[in-house]
């Protein structure tokens, strides 16, 4: 069973910069401005949240949340996000980084913790859901539009490719 033992310094940054990337994406996907940023922001912190409160998370995942509570790694993890991001023109430059991530992450789990690859990967994609159904995109002010866009749809199907998951 792999543990965080199982990744060098810069995979585990990489793991962790995974999870983050899913929400990314679907955010970058169709921007819900500020409310609905921060909405999505949220729900995706929830996301982790309830895995570390869920009796059904694999160790593997506690861990990964357990280091997003240190500031320490969070920090080291946004600077790693931010050197991924650098010089990103739009949200669609952003998302498609995102997804290079997942796919990047995606590997790296299959190679180094097979056992542990799927729960994984289809936490990571859970995050990227709430993310989307967190804010309606298309009304005004909070009022009217769908829950799901189909920008936003669209990129949970490409996540769900990147980590070889079926949609």
């Amino acid at each position: 069973m792999a543990t965080k033992t199982t990744f060098s310094p810069q995979e585990w940054e990489l793991l962790m910069a995974g999870v983050m990337s899913s929400g990314v994406a679907v955010t970058a996907a169709d921007p819900s401005g500020l409310w609905g940023l921060m909405k999505e922001s949220f729900a995706g912190a929830r996301s982790m949240a309830a895995a570390k409160a869920d009796p059904k998370s694999s160790e593997f995942i506690k861990a990964l949340v357990a280091d997003f509570e240190n500031s320490e790694t969070r920090s080291r993890v946004r600077a790693a996000m931010t050197k991924r991001l650098e010089g990103a023109k739009a949200g669609a430059d952003v998302k498609s980084r995102s997804i290079e991530t997942l796919q990047q992450a995606c590997a790296l789990l299959d190679s180094k913790a097979p056992e542990e690859a799927k729960s994984v990967k289809t936490w990571m994609r859970a995050i990227g859901q709430s993310v989307a159904e967190a804010a309606p995109e298309g009304g005004v002010f909070g009022f009217g539009g769908v829950q799901v866009s189909d920008n936003e749809k669209a990129t949970l199907a490409e996540v769900s490719s990147a980590l070889k998951l079926s949609a």
